[in-house]
């Protein structure tokens, strides 16, 4: 999925692009020596802030903070660190999240209430509080390098910095994720956006071990950033299966500080929306991409359903099939795990009206199997990108879901995460 034809463009930067934003990430060596562990994002001015957290019932100490510092739709920095989740761990988990807070207010002279926490790593480990403290202080004096840099007009400065964040924010990913457009607005000015990600396993709908972090300078207040940013989540983050599991931590955060001057409405915002869609999109199919051991992507499309809900379910319990995705590993064109995979998402429709196509190879017709090459099929799951296509002949409903195929090396990964 790319912009082209688009009204916007990609630009480098990711989330320190827009204007009045900026980034670093710092090596605090809160889990291992010389690994970006700690991220610190800042916005020049107060901005309009919006959220999305995982529905998982146990929650990290971070979220808890987060979720009652956003109540006022404000906001003006963000810190983050990997390594360790800060998750189950009583009060002290508490004071570690609440002491991250103030140490960025008291450096970045804001009121700790504009201050969001995040964290990610292992659960129910004790947080290295002094390194991660220590890491913050080492940041925000970064990040005032970096603002000077930015005011004489220093561009890759930004950029390093920005880059250096989405590092910090990796676990077991083995790449970074951040992505930045630019929007020529009908006013004559121009909006644009950044963002970062982080996933690699633990990712399942209603985000699972997974944080993004959205920025802009369009001018838009907390409550449409707030509903923006819920749409698009769903479409996009909650649209990503990698492993079945919902982790304790996940969140997508959004500021918006208005330095753009420019004000959304009509065919602008319009653009706008689209244009968050596609960066969230394009963040969730590189968190797929980069399912922990994987060897192929795959995307799921299912078509002609009766409601928008259903073909989100049968498209996301298909990329969520342990079976299927096995099969994928062995490129194996067993269409069956495919069909049964969607007979029992919870979604309604006829069984014998529904195809089935593994790229643009048909397998299954009506509900039945068909003749098809063994061999073309063996091709089209041998490549790098898979795609499987349903449509249910019973609506005009359509979705899109994205995962990876379960690998060997998944269990090895996930088998001594701790150590």
């Amino acid at each position: 999925m790319d912009n082209i034809g688009e009204a916007w463009k990609s630009i480098k930067g990711g989330v320190a692009a827009p204007k009045g934003f900026y980034a670093v990430g710092v090596q605090a060596g809160i889990k291992y020596e010389n690994k970006y562990d700690l991220a610190l994002v800042f916005s020049q001015v107060q901005a309009q802030a919006a959220g999305v957290y995982t529905r998982n019932l146990v929650k990290a100490h971070p979220l808890y903070l987060t979720q009652r510092h956003l109540e006022n739709g404000l906001a003006q920095a963000i810190v983050i660190n990997s390594g360790n989740a800060n998750a189950c761990g009583g009060e002290a988990g508490d004071q570690a999240a609440l002491a991250m807070a103030q140490v960025v207010a008291m450096f970045t002279a804001v009121p700790v209430e504009d201050v969001l926490v995040a964290s990610t790593g292992v659960i129910g480990v004790e947080m290295p509080v002094e390194r991660v403290l220590t890491g913050i202080r080492v940041a925000s004096a970064e990040l005032l390098g970096t603002m000077v840099k930015g005011i004489r007009g220093q561009k890759e400065a930004s950029d390093d910095g920005a880059h250096r964040a989405a590092l910090a924010i990796m676990t077991t990913d083995t790449t970074v994720k951040e992505r930045a457009y630019e929007l020529p607005c009908s006013q004559g000015g121009m909006i644009t956006l950044g963002g970062m990600a982080k996933g690699s396993g633990m990712i399942h709908p209603n985000m699972g071990t997974m944080l993004g972090f959205l920025t802009t300078d369009a001018i838009l207040p907390a409550v449409e950033l707030q509903q923006i940013l819920r749409e698009v989540v769903d479409e996009s983050f909650n649209m990503v299966t990698i492993d079945g599991d919902t982790s304790t931590n996940d969140m997508v955060l959004f500021l918006a500080n208005g330095a753009s001057g420019m004000t959304l409405s009509g065919e602008d915002l319009f653009n706008f929306k689209k244009m968050v869609k596609m960066l969230c999109v394009q963040l969730a199919q590189d968190i797929a991409r980069d399912g922990e051991g994987a060897s192929k992507f795959v995307e799921v499309t299912v078509s002609g359903a009766k409601t928008k809900e259903d073909a989100r379910k049968i498209a996301r319990s298909i990329c969520g099939s342990s079976l299927v995705k096995t099969a994928l590993f062995g490129e194996d064109a067993n269409w069956g795990r495919i069909f049964t995979a969607a007979g029992y998402a919870g979604a309604e429709f006829d069984p014998e009206k529904v195809d089935i196509r593994l790229g643009n190879l048909i397998v299954a017709q009506a509900g039945r199997g068909v003749a098809f090459s063994e061999e073309e099929a063996k091709k089209i799951l041998g490549l790098k990108d898979v795609r499987i296509s349903l449509d249910l002949h019973i609506g005009e409903e359509h979705a899109t879901a994205w995962g990876c195929d379960l690998t060997h090396e998944y269990v090895t990964i996930n088998g001594s995460y701790r150590s």
